[in-house]
C-alpha cells in the first residue's frame, strides 16, 4: 500500500445500543481508501455525542474522560503510522490498529520466527511434516546464523530488513562458502521463502525480498541400476544379515517402485487380491498425504520377486510388532548398507533407496515397453509429465550406449 494521508474518524453504532441503553464507540483509520475499524471499548448516551466533532458534548466527568482517552488513542495512531513508516514496514489500517491497542506482534525476527516454526513443525513431524523436510529448515536456520552476521553485523534482523539485494547475497553466500550445489540451494531457498510469504501475509513485511529471484534448479539425471546390475545384487548371497535384509528391501522397491516413506508403512490391508488371483498394491503416497494434497493411488501388480520377499518376512517379529508387511530399518541406515552392497556388487554408483524407485521407472518398466501412462500410474505421479524424465533418460542412456558402439566399430 502506498503511503497516504490517514484520516481518523470516530462515530457511534446508534443501532447497537448496549444493555444500559448508551451506543458503543468504534474508531475508524482510513489509508488510501481502505479501512479498518474497532470498537474501542467505551460508550456514550447518544444525546451526549458530537457526530461532527467525533467526541462527547457533555461537560460531566465521565464524558472528560472520554474526550482524552479519544485524544489519546488518535495521538497514539499518528505515532504508530510514523513508526511503520521508519520501520519501513507494511503501513494499513489494520498494523496501525493493532499496534495502537497492543494487540501488535512483539518486532518479530526473522531467526526467532524460523525457530518457531520449526518448533510446531516438530510437534506433528511424521504427520505434517517429514523428518527430512524439519531437517531441511534446521539446515537454512544453521546457514542464516552463520550468514546474517558477516552481512549485518548482527546476530538477528527484523523483517523488514530483508531486501533482494540481501537474498541474492545469500545465494552466492550458499554457493561459495557453503559448497552447496544448485538444486539444493534451491531446496534451501523454497523454505526461507515460505517464511517470508507468512511474514507477508501477517504483514511482518512491507515487499517481497524474493522479487526476481529465480528458482531455478539444474536438470540432473537419476541414479538407477541396469539389467546387468540389477541381477548382480539379485544373485548377491549375504552371510551378514542386515545386508541380506537391506538387499531385499531394496529388490522389493526395484520391483514396485515404492519410495521409501511407502515401502516403510505397506501394510497387510495394502495388498489384493484380485479374481484371477494375482496380487496387487493399492496405497496412497505418503509424500501426498503428508502435503494434504489428494493422493494418487498406486496400483502395482506384484511381481514373482516382490512376492517372495513379502514372503520371506511375513513372520519377522519386528514386522509383526509394527502391522508392516516388511521390517524396515531408518533410512540412513539403508542408504548407508546399500553402499557397502553396491562395494561387494562392485557397482560404482551411489546406490540410495530412491535409486530403487528410478530403477523400476526405467529399467523394470520403460525398457520392458510398458507404456509411459501405465508406469506415472504405477509411480503414483499426478501426471505423466513428472514421468517424462525418465523416458528422457532411457533416451539419453541409449544414445550413449550406441556411441560406444559405434567408436569401437571404427576402432
Amino acid at each position: 500500500m502506498k503511503q497516504g494521508t490517514m484520516n481518523i474518524l470516530f462515530f457511534v453504532l446508534k443501532t447497537k445500543l448496549l444493555k444500559n441503553g448508551e451506543a458503543p464507540i468504534i474508531m475508524r483509520i482510513t489509508i488510501n481508501g481502505q479501512y479498518e475499524e474497532i470498537r474501542i471499548q467505551r460508550s456514550v448516551p447518544l444525546k451526549n455525542w458530537n457526530t461532527a466533532k467525533g467526541c462527547s458534548k457533555g461537560k460531566d466527568r465521565a464524558s472528560i474522560e472520554l474526550n482524552d482517552y479519544i485524544a489519546t488513542l488518535t495521538t497514539r495512531a499518528y505515532e504508530k503510522h510514523k513508526e511503520l513508516i521508519f520501520e519501513l514496514s507494511l503501513v494499513t489500517p489494520k498494523s496501525i490498529l493493532k499496534r495502537v491497542f497492543g494487540k501488535d506482534d512483539a518486532v518479530r525476527t526473522l531467526l526467532g520466527t524460523i525457530k518457531e516454526e520449526i518448533s510446531s513443525m516438530e510437534e506433528v513431524v511424521n504427520i505434517d511434516y517429514s523428518p527430512v523436510t524439519i531437517n531441511r529448515y534446521k539446515n537454512v536456520l544453521r546457514k542464516l546464523e552463520t550468514f546474517i552476521p558477516q552481512y549485518y553485523e548482527k546476530d538477528d534482523i527484523t523483517f523488514h530488513e530483508l531486501t533482494p539485494e540481501f537474498i541474492k547475497s545469500f545465494d552466492v553466500f550458499l554457493k561459495t562458502k557453503g559448497g552447496l550445489c544448485r538444486n539444493t540451494i534451491v531446496r534451501y531457498m523454497k523454505c526461507f521463502k515460505k517464511i517470508t510469504n507468512m511474514a507477508l501475509a501477517k504483514e511482518w513485511l512491507r515487499k517481497d525480498p524474493f522479487y526476481g529471484y529465480k528458482m531455478e534448479q539444474d536438470e540432473t539425471n537419476p541414479v538407477f541400476l541396469t539389467y546387468n546390475e540389477l541381477q548382480a545384487i539379485m544373485n548377491k548371497k549375504f552371510e551378514i544379515p542386515r545386508l541380506e535384509l537391506v538387499k531385499d528391501i531394496f529388490l522389493f522397491s526395484c520391483f514396485t517402485g515404492l519410495a521409501f516413506a511407502d515401502v516403510s508403512t505397506l501394510k497387510p490391508e495394502n495388498l489384493e487380491q484380485d479374481n484371477n488371483g494375482d496380487w496387487w498394491i493399492r496405497k496412497g503416497r505418503v509424500k501426498l498425504e503428508r502435503r494434504r494434497k489428494a493422493s494418487s493411488i498406486a496400483n502395482i501388480p506384484l511381481l514373482p520377486v516382490p512376492l517372495a520377499i513379502l514372503k520371506k518376512y511375513e513372520a519377522h517379529p519386528m514386522a509383526l510388532k509394527k502391522g508392516t508387511c516388511l521390517p524396515v530399518i531408518c533410512n540412513q541406515k539403508l542408504n548407508s548398507y546399500l553402499k557397502e552392497i553396491a562395494d561387494f556388487c562392485r557397482i560404482n554408483k551411489n546406490l540410495t533407496t530412491h535409486a530403487a524407485r528410478h530403477t523400476f521407472a526405467t529399467t523394470v518398466t520403460l525398457a520392458n515397453d510398458v507404456p509411459l501412462q501405465e508406469v506415472s500410474a504405477m509411480l503414483g505421479h499426478s501426471s505423466t509429465r513428472m514421468t517424462q524424465h525418465y523416458a528422457r533418460v532411457m533416451d539419453k542412456n541409449i544414445k550413449d550406449n550406441m556411441n560406444t558402439v559405434k567408436e569401437k566399430m571404427q576402432q
